[in-house]
């Protein structure tokens, strides 16, 4: 998608960090934002300070019925959306997989990656039927490498990682890009969006890690390439490579004889 402005886009957790980032790249390339998030005072505040070219909506990302809503006004406003970004997360519980509670581990799962679903039933299918569009769903470095203790995260964030190359496969035919946005830490607000919906965050990302705007400049230009993987920080490519020669050394364990 080489022309950025004057198209529609929507942002999830858009009120702070990543979200916030990307939408306001967004504005700064031409785009028209509506901008979608938990946190109601947070998101008003930003939208005004933004201006004319972004509209808010509060909107649990787990609410199938708030999307329908969201998609109505948002279309009544500003036209169909072209440019989807599946932003919308919570912080990790930090600890063992093990003692985990199932109500933290289906918190996670239906914030971060059903909540990512839920933004792409709703507009995927007529992108695909206009021939043109672009989705974004923010997963994070730990959605292709192991990460101990934050397991619930690296579960949603490896499931958004699948779903975004599945998407992506199947929407190609069509004229439809689809990314996925794994950075690592990022200058996030993680004590309000671990309690509550809010823009993606990463682990440790309180004082320290990447400049969010850093991260909006790097999905603008992933948009306007069509890449699959939006990598924002190079420097962990080790940890990547790690895995996946573990990966590939399972497969050259195997005993081929053994099948003959």
């Amino acid at each position: 998608m080489e022309r950025i402005a004057d198209r529609v886009a929507l942002v999830t957790g858009a009120a702070s960090g990543i979200g916030l980032a990307i939408t306001g790249a967004l504005v700064g390339a031409g785009a028209r934002v509506a901008m979608i998030d938990w946190h109601a005072d947070e998101l008003e505040c930003e939208a005004t300070r933004l201006g004319d070219a972004v509209v808010a909506h509060h909107l649990d990302v787990t609410d199938r019925d708030g999307w329908v809503t969201v998609k109505r006004h948002v279309e009544e406003r500003l036209g169909a959306v072209e440019i989807l970004v599946n932003n919308a997360g919570i912080g990790p519980t930090v600890g063992p997989l093990a003692d985990m509670t199932p109500e933290s581990f289906d918190r996670m799962i239906s914030i971060k990656l059903t909540g990512t679903f839920n933004g792409i039933r709703s507009f995927a299918a007529e992108m695909r039927d206009r021939g043109d569009g672009h989705i974004v769903n923010t997963a994070s470095i730990a959605g292709v490498s192991t990460i101990q203790m934050p397991g619930a995260y690296t579960a949603a964030k490896f499931g958004v990682v699948g779903l975004s190359e599945v998407l992506r496969a199947e929407m190609a035919p069509f004229g439809v890009g689809v990314s996925v946005l794994c950075p690592g830490l990022v200058r996030t607000n993680l004590g309000s969006n671990s309690a509550g919906h809010d823009a993606e965050v990463d682990s440790t990302a309180m004082d320290g890690g990447l400049d969010p705007d850093v991260v909006g400049r790097h999905v603008i230009d992933a948009i306007r390439r069509d890449d699959l993987f939006v990598i924002t920080h190079p420097q962990l490519r080790p940890m990547v490579v790690e895995r996946m020669e573990r990966l590939l050394a399972a497969f050259d364990s195997v005993d081929d004889s053994a099948d003959s």
